[in-house]
């Protein structure tokens, strides 16, 4: 059965309240202040709390900086009877899920919990979805190299250094990089992949950067590029050994400066976008036949050996 926090300071509210959500089969704990409030969602699970803005001691905008911070999926309903546009645009602003004013209408409320309940299990299923999606790309292995590699690979995702993956075809490249993202403070963000050895080099710019309507004979729209879908998260670039030379100089500028510009536009958009790449080529082989650009690659990375492993370049 459901179950609904109500905090408010006039216990007439919170005994009304409470009648009708009992009637309506939810369970109800009641609160008369904030900090009353705040201990019970400590100590339990609500799948809606329902806040007045107006009480003393600590009203109920900062209770609802505390709440969201303590159980950022519980949706948190505000109200109150001295409300006004400032005050429910702040309340959404802050983590509520929606601002009703007294006196409340009870068809409106109960709308609100059921649409409140509705988002809380969307993000419940999100999780449990994003957690079965990760299990494909869970890395298996009890081996002592494995090990070696799967340690180096969470040290490496607590920070923000770009990653470089080396190794031959198969040996897992593609899950180590997963698994950096999923262990990082980016695992909420998006995990884009592109595959520079299966994009021809005169649409790989496009691809990574975007384009605007027009900028070449088949733009027939706009196209948000693979740094822009990433903001925020990771950017897996596979088979980078592949990558054209003038897109490498492209890309090295994004690195630096975290700004992209759309192939055809003129406006510079700010990025924040973690870098995982991998090659299973010798790229300092690559260095020496003028293919790939030494300033890519930090000394400390070229090795004549590639093996299925971790380096960390500098962020």
């Amino acid at each position: 059965m459901s179950k609904i926090l109500v905090i408010d300071d006039e216990r007439s509210i919170r005994n009304t309240l409470k009648d009708i959500l009992e009637y309506e089969k939810y369970t109800v704990d009641l609160a008369e202040d904030g900090i009353k409030g705040i201990e019970k969602v400590k100590g339990n699970s609500f799948d809606v709390v329902l806040c007045d803005i107006k009480m003393p001691g600590m009203d109920g905008i900062e209770v609802l900086e505390q709440l969201v911070q303590i159980s950022p999926d519980t949706p948190v309903v505000m109200i109150s009877g001295h409300g006004n546009i400032d005050t429910a645009v702040e309340s959404i602003k802050k983590g509520a899920f929606d601002y009703i004013e007294k006196p409340l209408d009870l068809n409106r409320l109960l709308i609100t919990i059921r649409n409140a309940m509705d988002k809380s299990n969307l993000v419940t299923e999100t999780k449990i979805l994003k957690k079965k999606v990760n299990k494909k790309y869970e890395i298996i292995g009890e081996s002592k190299a494995l090990k070696v590699v799967v340690d180096m690979a969470d040290r490496v995702a607590k920070t923000d250094a770009r990653v470089l993956i080396t190794g031959g075809n198969g040996s897992g490249k593609e899950l180590v990089a997963r698994r950096i993202h999923d262990q990082s403070n980016r695992s909420s963000g998006p995990f884009i992949e592109v595959n520079c050895a299966a994009i021809p080099s005169e649409l790989i710019e496009s691809e990574l950067f975007g384009h605007e309507k027009g900028a070449f004979t088949s733009a027939v729209k706009q196209h948000i590029g693979k740094f822009e879908q990433a903001n925020g998260g990771t950017l897996f670039l596979d088979e980078i050994g592949d990558m054209s030379l003038s897109a490498q100089a492209k890309v090295l500028r994004v690195l630096q400066e975290s700004i992209i510009s759309r192939v055809g536009g003129d406006k510079h958009i700010k990025v924040d976008v973690r870098v995982v790449a991998a090659t299973n080529k010798n790229l300092s082989a690559e260095i020496a036949e003028n293919n790939f650009r030494e300033d890519f690659v930090p000394q400390a990375e070229r090795d004549p050996n590639p093996c299925s492993c971790v380096k960390r370049t500098p962020g």
